[in-house]
């Protein structure tokens, strides 16, 4: 028996209790009801009544015997054929129960336990349903988190390699220049006009370092979002920038609501915003404007200038990536300033556009809170 299957179990348990039953009540007949006392009340007056001698146990007795045989037959399939519809009954929400485990054994995202009553097959039903539904959330969430991963170390793989090779090239020149003074080789012999040049660049060394850094931080977003005024954040920060713009002629916009609250992680903010604003007023020729305000839930940064082709605005936020117009070390960042603003809002979730802008022409770096 505990090698078989529900429905043959239930089956057999079910007949076999049906059949002790029908065993026991023909039993029951058959030793009792020839004892059983018959009366006969003739209702005829006496010189009609026809005196019979009747042998009252012998009759049920015969009688007995006769019926046993077809109740038996009765009973049994009677019996049977209510074992059955009980055993298909109760084993067939289970069968497709089972079905639809199996389905969901293979990760079948359409596999569903029918749920059609409220009794504990139905409650097991939904509970499996339940389960299976947590079961694909949590397979998708460490699909994304595995993507996520492999998308991290390979960004971060392709970040090394492009550090080391702008690493190279300044310590190579510093290394020649020194290695030249060191021989007194030609012009290199005149110290006070190359030791400035050595200084420059070991302060170019020490920048690129610094934010080579930053950029490869772990958890640079981490720090807990808070409620902050947003509109106070940005007058601090728009303060330095207006100083420079300034020194350099160049107008800068600032409207801002009085108080605009948001909950972000401000360090992280404050850092993406400063590095845009950063790239607006170093891209900004003198006479040009730049603009910060806000519209709705959004920040936006503009400033005039050539605009920037669309098919290479995307690579702006790649690793040591400068424009056609800044490829100089001299006159352009390192690379950096934006590759950090989009790590830094991708890792806080909030929203950003960059695009060029038409009347007046220019560039717009748009941050949704």
């Amino acid at each position: 028996m505990k090698n078989l299957k529900l429905f043959p179990k239930l089956f057999l348990y079910t007949l076999g209790i049906l059949l002790f039953i029908v065993l026991i009540s023909h039993g029951l007949l058959y030793l009792f009801a020839p004892r059983m006392q018959f009366q006969v009340n003739p209702a005829a007056p006496a010189s009609d009544t026809i005196e019979v001698s009747i042998n009252q146990e012998k009759l049920v007795t015969e009688s007995v015997k006769r019926a046993l045989p077809v109740s038996l037959v009765c009973s049994f399939l009677l019996s049977a054929l209510c074992s059955f519809l009980f055993s298909k009954a109760i084993t067939r929400p289970i069968e497709k129960i089972s079905a639809a485990t199996g389905r969901m054994l293979a990760l079948d995202r359409t596999a569903n336990c029918p749920v059609r009553t409220q009794d504990e097959i139905g409650m097991l039903a939904q509970n499996v349903n339940s389960l299976y539904a947590g079961l694909l959330s949590t397979i998708e969430h460490l699909e994304q988190e595995k993507n996520m991963v492999r998308d991290m170390e390979r960004t971060k793989a392709d970040f090394l390699r492009a550090a080391s090779h702008e690493l190279k090239t300044p310590v190579t020149a510093l290394n020649a220049t020194l290695e030249n003074m060191i021989l007194g080789v030609g012009k290199y012999q005149d110290y006070a006009a190359h030791l400035p040049a050595c200084k420059e660049m070991t302060e170019q060394l020490s920048r690129m370092i610094h934010d080579i850094l930053e950029a490869a931080k772990p958890g640079s977003a981490m720090e807990p979002s808070v409620p902050a005024d947003v509109s106070a954040l940005l007058q601090k920060l728009c303060k330095p920038w207006q100083m420079i713009a300034s020194a350099h002629a160049i107008s800068f916009f600032l409207d801002l609501p009085e108080q605009f609250s948001a909950t972000l992680p401000v360090g992280p903010f404050c850092k993406a915003v400063s590095n845009v604003l950063a790239n607006a007023v170093a891209y900004t020729d003198a006479g040009k404007r730049v603009a910060v305000y806000m519209d709705g839930r959004s920040l936006i940064i503009e400033n005039e200038c050539v605009p920037i082709p669309a098919d290479e605005i995307h690579r702006l936020f790649e690793p040591f990536y400068r424009p056609g117009f800044s490829r100089s070390r001299k006159g352009g960042g390192n690379g950096l300033g934006l590759y950090l603003v989009d790590t830094l809002l991708t890792s806080m979730r909030l929203p950003y556009s960059f695009s060029p802008m038409s009347a007046p022409a220019g560039m717009r770096f748009t941050i949704s809170l």
